[in-house]
């Protein structure tokens, strides 16, 4: 048989849903999340290399958290004051010359504490501008009713891209040395901008001329303050990502080391949650909950069992059995999060939204961990870790009291006004998570 009717059928090769701009950042994040996680452990092992201790670590990893504080606000406002992808392409050419001269240093030999500072706070600066420009462009990239899947399907490629870069570039680490990986991530940097440097903006209504850039940060604190639901969770996950950080990084070690076997268990349990981040990206693929933030707050609460697991201590199966659960639990959230911003807040405001997020997430992450040693003395290791886990279910059980987080539901048509409709996006919490 012949003509039309006997034609093969052109195989579709990606989902109406996901257009050229969700692919493209999709692709840069996969590139910059395998390089970036093997660099963490690469700048770390780089400090001890040159005769640094555990407190040298611990500042060079400061030093990158600092600016991304200070910044991220003005981040947020420049993302929605210029062309978004611009700003991302600017943020990656930062991080990938400070990576390649931090490589070039390390290479070179005997790289000085205040050097490896001074590049890791450019990685940082590069960071506080890229994250709220990236989930602008992220929550424009898509529409319609599979914004969920989208959002599920972009982070499991994430999370899966930063187990196996983590796991890779360990080994890299350990068979070519630090300098090489933090040479490798500096290309990924370069490939990733490069992409993006491709995004189509062209559906995206011209930034009018505003009054000046801290005209556009009161804008964005009253889209903040003026949503409930909004403020109450970014109040909420301030406390939760602190105390769980304080958790993860400083007791749960010291758990591992005396109660456990050292680190290996530590790092196993650490790869069951990155798998359950895997996992719970997958679940939300395929599920969408009617009541999403309700369905997302709900399973904030498995957080608190990773510190009580530390708390007791379970065994290393259970241990990573909790810590699994808590990793599908938060991609829950995360996925039902970033569903709810796409849905509620204008396109022209979500960088500037999306800087306030960041910022009440990581703003008391130094605080927490600086104080986990003083709390550890004053009250015993277990108080301490027992207080992390009542303090997560408190300011959970907290946002349940707002009603708009009972109640909001998912909407099949969008009708926030400047999110593009087409099925061909406009442009890019991910977070991301990888610059």
């Amino acid at each position: 048989m012949t003509g039309p009717a006997a034609a093969p059928r052109r195989l579709r090769r990606r989902p109406d849903w996901a257009g050229r701009n969700y692919t493209l950042l999709t692709a840069a994040s996969v590139v910059t999340s395998l390089g970036s996680q093997g660099a963490l452990i690469a700048a770390a092992f780089a400090v001890l290399d040159a005769g640094g201790d555990g407190g040298d670590v611990g500042l060079v990893a400061a030093a990158r958290t600092l600016p991304l504080v200070l910044f991220l606000l003005i981040g947020g406002a420049v993302a929605d004051r210029l062309p978004r992808h611009r700003v991302m392409v600017a943020a990656n050419a930062l991080n990938c010359l400070s990576q390649a001269a931090f490589a070039v240093l390390v290479l070179a030999g005997e790289p000085r504490l205040w050097q490896m500072m001074l590049l890791t706070a450019l990685g940082g600066t590069g960071q506080a501008f890229f994250g709220p420009a990236a989930e602008g462009m992220l929550m424009s990239s898509v529409s319609g009713e599979q914004v969920g899947r989208a959002f599920a399907l972009f982070r499991l490629a994430t999370q899966g891209s930063g187990l196996g870069g983590a796991a890779v570039g360990g080994a890299m680490v350990a068979a070519i040395g630090p300098g090489w990986v933090l040479a490798v991530d500096a290309v990924a940097f370069a490939v990733a901008g490069s992409l993006r440097a491709f995004l189509d903006v062209s559906h995206v209504p011209p930034r009018e001329p505003g009054e000046g850039l801290l005209a556009d940060l009161r804008d964005g604190w009253r889209e903040v303050v003026g949503r409930p639901w909004l403020w109450s969770i970014v109040a909420q996950f301030s406390v939760v990502v602190a105390v769980v950080a304080a958790a993860e990084s400083v007791y749960g070690p010291l758990v591992a080391r005396d109660s456990l076997g050292g680190a290996a268990p530590w790092g196993l349990a650490l790869g069951a949650f990155g798998a359950g981040n895997v996992g719970g990206a997958i679940l939300m693929m395929r599920w969408k909950p009617r009541r999403m933030l309700l369905a997302g707050t709900l399973c904030v609460f498995p957080l608190a069992a990773p510190s009580a697991a530390l708390a007791v201590p379970l065994s290393v199966a259970g241990l990573c059995a909790v810590m699994f659960v808590s990793g599908v639990a938060l991609e829950v959230f995360g996925v039902s999060w970033m569903t709810a911003l796409h849905q509620e807040i204008p396109e022209d405001r979500l960088s500037r939204v999306s800087a306030y997020d960041w910022f009440g997430s990581v703003s008391m992450v130094p605080l927490a961990t600086a104080l986990a040693g003083p709390a550890e003395e004053a009250f015993g290791r277990t108080a301490a870790l027992w207080g992390c886990t009542v303090l997560v279910i408190v300011v959970t059980a907290a946002v349940l009291c707002v009603s708009d987080v009972r109640n909001m539901t998912r909407r099949t048509k969008e009708v926030v006004v400047g999110v593009p409709t087409t099925s061909e996006p406009a442009g890019w919490k991910s977070a991301a998570e990888g610059s």
